[in-house]
C-alpha cells in the first residue's frame, strides 16, 4: 500500500523527484515589490510595506490593529507581555505543539503547565482546562492561583494545530469565568476561521507566522493582532526599542526589544496577502482529494472541525500505531516524499519534563500516530 500512496502523492506534484512537505510559492508582485523596496533604500525597518503589511492584515483577519515583528516566536513572547505575563507566573497550554510556543513563555520566565488536546481539533481542550483549573487551582479576589505551587496563573495559550481551529467558544467563555488571558498561537492559522470569524481575534492577542514554509512567507516575520488599539500601540513602541519619536535626539522610555520585521520583508509579505485567497483555494482543493484517497484506503485523514473553515496548512493523516507510523515514514522519505512525525511532547523534552500535567491521554495517542504529507500549493 505505501508504494501506491507514494505514487499517488507524487502524481499530485509531476517533475519533482522530491516532494517537499511544504514550499514556499512566489507567483505575483513579489519581484515588483522588492524592486520597489530596494530602489526607494528603505530596505531596513522602516518604509511603506511594513505600514501597508499591518493595514491590510488587520482588515483581512478583522483585528482593529497589527504589529508585525522578526518572527513568529518573537510574537508569542510579545504576546504574553503584554497581557501581563511575569517571570514566576503559569501559562496554561498544550504539550501536543511546536517548540516556539514553550520557548516564548520561557522568556518571559514562566512555567508552561500542560493539558490535553481534543482530538477532533488536536488543539487544546476547554473541557480538559477547566477539570485542570477545578481540580488544581483556585481564585483569590479575580487571580487564579496553582494550589500546589502557590503561583499564579496568568494566562492561556491553545494553537491551532496545522491550520485547524481549537474550540474557541468555549475556550473563551473558560478563560473569562477564571480571569485567565487567552492568547492565541495562531502561527499556523493565517486563512482560518472559526464560525465566521479569523483565528487569532478571539482572544486579547493573537499570533500569526511567516516563515519559509507557512501559507504565506515574508523569508522570516511574525504579528501580532489586537482589539485592543492602545495595547498595540504600546506593543508597537516596545518591539521598536521603545524609541520616543523625536527629530534627532535618542530618548527611550520602556526596556525595548529590536523585533522589527525589515521593510524588504514586508513588501514580499503585502505580495504573498495579494494571492493567499487562491492559495487557500488550491491548499481546500488538495485537502479534498486527500480526503478521498484517504477514505478509500481506509485510513484516517485529518479534516477540518464542524463549524470551521481550515486553511490546510500541513494534511495529516493518523496510522493504527506508532511501529505503522514509523515505517510510513521511512517508507515515503526514503522513496522521494517527504513526510514528517508531529512534533514530540513538550513535557518529554528535557527543558520542561518537571513542567505540570493534566490527563495527556490524547496527546500521546496522537504523538504516535500523527504524519505529515506534502501541502504546498498546487499550481
Amino acid at each position: 500500500m505505501y508504494s501506491e500512496i507514494v505514487n499517488t502523492i507524487k502524481g499530485l506534484f509531476p517533475k519533482q523527484d522530491f516532494v517537499p512537505l511544504h514550499a514556499p510559492c512566489f507567483v505575483g508582485n513579489e519581484k515588483k515589490y522588492l524592486n520597489e523596496c530596494i530602489d526607494s533604500t528603505f530596505v531596513s525597518s522602516v518604509g511603506k510595506f511594513v505600514d501597508r503589511f499591518e493595514n491590510e492584515m488587520a482588515a483581512y483577519t478583522g483585528a482593529k490593529k497589527a504589529v508585525v515583528c522578526v518572527n513568529g516566536t518573537n510574537a508569542i513572547q510579545m504576546a504574553l507581555m503584554m497581557v501581563g505575563v511575569e517571570r514566576g507566573d503559569e501559562v496554561l497550554t498544550q504539550p501536543l505543539t511546536f517548540i516556539a510556543t514553550c520557548n516564548a513563555l520561557s522568556y518571559c520566565g514562566a512555567y508552561p503547565v500542560f493539558i490535553d488536546v481534543d482530538r477532533d481539533t488536536l488543539g487544546l481542550s476547554p473541557v480538559k482546562l477547566e477539570e485542570w483549573i477545578l481540580e488544581h487551582a483556585e481564585l483569590r479576589d479575580e487571580t487564579l492561583y496553582n494550589k500546589r505551587t502557590g503561583r499564579r496563573i496568568k494566562a492561556c495559550v491553545p494553537m491551532h494545530t496545522f491550520g485547524h481551529p481549537v474550540h474557541l467558544n468555549k475556550l473563551v467563555e473558560v478563560c473569562r469565568r477564571y480571569h485567565l488571558k487567552l492568547v492565541e498561537d495562531a502561527a499556523e492559522s493565517i486563512g482560518s476561521f472559526y464560525h465566521g470569524q479569523h483565528t487569532g481575534t478571539f482572544g486579547e492577542v493573537g499570533v500569526l507566522s511567516f516563515n519559509g514554509n507557512k501559507t504565506i512567507t515574508t523569508g522570516g516575520g511574525g504579528m501580532l493582532l489586537f482589539q485592543d488599539e492602545e495595547l498595540a500601540r504600546l506593543c508597537k513602541h516596545i518591539s521598536t526599542q521603545a524609541k520616543v519619536p523625536h527629530p534627532w535626539e535618542f530618548v527611550h522610555d520602556h526596556i525595548g526589544y529590536n523585533y522589527r520585521m525589515p521593510n524588504i520583508n514586508a513588501a514580499l509579505g503585502c505580495a504573498q496577502l495579494e494571492t493567499l485567497p487562491a492559495f487557500l483555494e488550491k491548499k481546500r482543493e488538495l485537502a479534498a482529494i486527500y480526503k478521498n484517497y484517504f477514505d478509500s484506503v481506509g485510513m484516517e485523514f485529518m479534516s477540518e472541525p464542524e463549524g470551521c473553515r481550515s486553511n490546510y496548512w500541513l494534511n495529516a493523516i493518523i496510522l493504527k500505531d506508532k511501529e505503522e507510523r514509523d515505517s510510513f515514514l521511512e517508507y515515503t522519505n526514503s522513496h522521494g516524499v517527504m513526510t514528517r512525525p508531529i512534533w514530540q511532547l513538550m513535557n518529554r523534552l528535557p527543558m520542561f519534563e518537571q513542567a505540570e500535567c493534566g490527563d495527556l491521554s490524547n496527546c500521546t495517542y496522537l504523538a504516535d500516530r500523527i504524519v505529515n504529507i506534502p501541502s504546498s500549493v498546487r499550481l
